[in-house]
């Protein structure tokens, strides 16, 4: 991913390529162990010319010169990828484009140095969770029955999606009184929980696929909320034919609702300001800012200063 310059035209992104600019710096968002898009040592109105004994010095984060080193591939024609991109490969990446122009009538040689910047940033997708809300009829707030219904009820819903190391966590409940126009006054218990894709297991899950897992963790919980909401459509027979001990209590029609909560792992974090292009993204935490949860923000160290990309705690 990359920010989108006006004068990029969709068939050169399409390319796998983003151009440089000498006016800011870019920002590339590679997701962790995959490989970058193309970073090409131009902008894109130069990319229109023909050069003259281009060469080109691209130094990457450290400080080091990146010719020759095993993890970039870097063409004849100035043109970096960043292979296998890691949390530590994140940073500023610049390249110094060098060109000669020679005069028509004189023959004079000239040489031209441009300079070009990109920020590359190491992403994750979020991990999603599902936060559900719903509502059942009882009898009184006072039975004990309520609490009983509530713990059948999460078994039942865990025995439903366990096959796709999903349960169901957070799990909580409140009885309200409701009066109502027709019926007068009745009692509701309004239940809400967790739809969690990580139940104990869910790393061995992880080991059947190359390196990260997010696409896997995110596809087994939303299979698991689909059959939650499924769950709760056919809910009527499910109560009369499994919850006979808890026979007063009924579904609440049209109660169910289910919201979506993103998640980070440690190290990285949301920012809506600093990311526009990648709001989406769970980004890498920025030298002086640190994630230790699983929250969706990249906390400022107070005092002592997180000098690298990804930090979980400030030291």
């Amino acid at each position: 991913r990359a920010e989108q310059k006006e004068e990029q035209s969709v068939d050169l992104i399409g390319k796998n390529e983003v151009y440089g600019d000498t006016r800011q710096e870019v920002n590339v968002y590679v997701k962790v162990f995959a490989n970058s898009p193309f970073l090409v040592c131009m902008d894109l109105a130069l990319s229109q010319e023909s050069l003259i004994d281009p060469s080109y010095l691209w130094i990457g984060p450290d400080g080091r010169d990146l010719q020759g080193q095993s993890y970039v591939n870097l063409t004849e024609t100035g043109k970096l990828m960043v292979m296998g991109f890691t949390v530590s490969m994140s940073g500023a990446y610049t390249c110094t484009l060098s060109h000669k122009v020679i005069e028509t009538t004189t023959q004079e040689e000239t040489e031209m140095v441009e300079a070009y910047k990109f920020m590359v940033y190491a992403y994750r997708e979020a991990d999603h969770a599902y936060q559900v809300s719903v509502r059942f009829s009882t009898t009184g707030c006072g039975l004990k029955t309520n609490s009983l219904f509530v713990e059948v009820l999460n078994r039942i819903l865990d025995s439903t999606i366990s096959h796709l190391t999903c349960h169901i966590t957070d799990s909580f409940y409140k009885c309200h009184s409701i009066r109502t126009p027709k019926n007068g006054l009745q009692y509701e218990l309004f239940v809400h929980f967790l739809v969690n894709p990580f139940a104990p297991g869910w790393e061995e899950v992880c080991h059947e696929v190359p390196y990260d897992c997010e696409d896997v963790t995110n596809r087994r919980a939303r299979q698991a909320a689909e059959r939650i909401g499924k769950f709760f459509h056919q809910l009527r027979h499910v109560l009369k034919q499994e919850l006979h001990t808890v026979p007063t209590i009924q579904y609440v029609d049209s109660s169910f609702s289910m919201t979506p909560i993103d998640s980070c792992r440690p190290g990285f974090g949301k920012n809506h300001h600093s990311h526009q292009n990648c709001a989406s993204c769970c980004v890498v935490c920025g030298p002086g800012t640190y994630s230790p949860n699983n929250e969706v923000t990249c906390w400022i160290c107070a005092r002592s200063q997180a000098s690298m990309y990804g930090a979980k705690f400030c030291y």
